[in-house]
């Protein structure tokens, strides 16, 4: 054969795997993507039903961008459409103010049939996980409970919502550290005044004096997680109970929900 019909030959073969690289990359995203993703969002996820339409529709579009960038992938279970729907919503909510904002520290998250303990296992009576973000070999990761990520939905009236909270701890953890002071989010001022809020709600939850969960007054990358998902979850009600954490929650996630 001529050297010149060889070359041709490869790089005919190097376009085709290329093309054919693209075209799987192009069928995986759509197949991310559930048919009926924006019909989910309206009947399963209250926030998405308080936006105006054209915030409704740049939801809907962040959602999808989500599922189309971010594996999702199940252990022991199979990731339903409505789970995909519900954990991109929660990736969402609190990145929503922040139009370009990415997830730059997750690659790729693990759904779990339930919880789970400390070494990622599913067998045993002590599971005491239901979410978390994942750390050195599993840096990039996040793991969550499939009954656990429908509940924060599902609960009308709930405080919780597993799979937002380690949303939030990532979002904490974009300067570097997971510590409950989002400096990209604040300005210096305003972070001083952060901490001495958080400072005042701990010793309440400590004191036995608030309806946070107490969970929030292990450290303050905690309260920064449990108190947002008080604010995304029950905004009216923070705002009655929690007037300055619910102010400054909002200049974190800029918005305003109630």
């Amino acid at each position: 054969m001529e050297p010149k019909y060889f070359l041709a030959g490869v790089v005919l073969l190097i376009l085709f795997i290329l093309w054919r690289s693209r075209s799987r990359k192009a069928k995986r995203k759509q197949l991310a993507v559930p048919s009926n993703y924006v019909a989910l969002l309206a009947q399963t996820v209250p926030y998405y039903q308080r936006l105006s339409d054209p915030e409704k529709s740049r939801f809907a579009a962040k959602v999808k961008e989500f599922l189309e960038t971010i594996n999702i992938e199940g252990i022991r279970t199979t990731v339903e459409p409505l789970d995909s729907v519900l954990i991109a919503a929660a990736a969402v909510m609190p990145s929503f103010g922040f139009p370009n904002w990415k997830y730059f520290n997750l690659t790729n998250i693990i759904l779990y049939p339930g919880a789970f303990d400390e070494e990622y296992r599913l067998d045993g009576d002590r599971r005491p996980i239901a979410g978390m973000v994942g750390s050195g070999a599993l840096n990039g990761q996040m793991l969550l409970s499939r009954p656990a990520v429908r509940a924060g939905f599902f609960d009308g009236h709930g405080k919780h919502n597993t799979a937002l909270h380690e949303f939030v701890h990532l979002l904490d953890k974009a300067d570097g550290i997971v510590d409950g002071v989002p400096e990209k989010f604040l300005r210096h001022t305003q972070t001083e005044e952060w901490e001495r809020i958080v400072q005042h709600e701990i010793h309440r939850i400590e004191q036995g004096d608030s309806d946070i969960n107490p969970y929030g007054a292990m450290n303050h990358g905690e309260f920064l997680a449990v108190s947002a998902e008080y604010f995304f979850q029950q905004p009216e009600r923070m705002k009655e109970e929690h007037p300055d954490l619910y102010r400054m929650l909002s200049l974190i996630f800029n918005q305003q929900l109630a």
